[in-house]
């Protein structure tokens, strides 16, 4: 999964901020998925209706990282993410 692609978030899922962390529980299987601040803004941004590439935008001036490194983890995460669905393409 590409950050150009587009996608669904699993309305099978429920988010929590928990000592700032984000939870994120799949009710559909009962598992729970923790992201860092900067996964758990990614996927706040994706909740708030941005594409991906828009979330990987707005990352980009909120944070002091290269747009190369962002791009590899948030590629990363999407793919754990649709691994574990949590996200579809669509």
């Amino acid at each position: 999964m590409k950050l150009t692609d587009a996608i669904r978030l699993s309305d099978e899922v429920v988010t929590r901020e928990v000592g700032g962390e984000v939870m994120l529980l799949d009710l559909a299987s009962g598992t729970y998925f923790g992201l860092n601040a900067v996964g758990g803004r990614f996927w706040q941004l994706l909740e708030d209706g941005k594409s991906p590439a828009e979330a990987r935008e707005a990352l980009l001036t909120e944070y002091d990282v290269s747009a190369e490194v962002l791009d590899a983890d948030l590629e990363a995460l999407l793919q754990e993410l649709s691994a574990n669905g949590l996200v579809q393409a669509g």
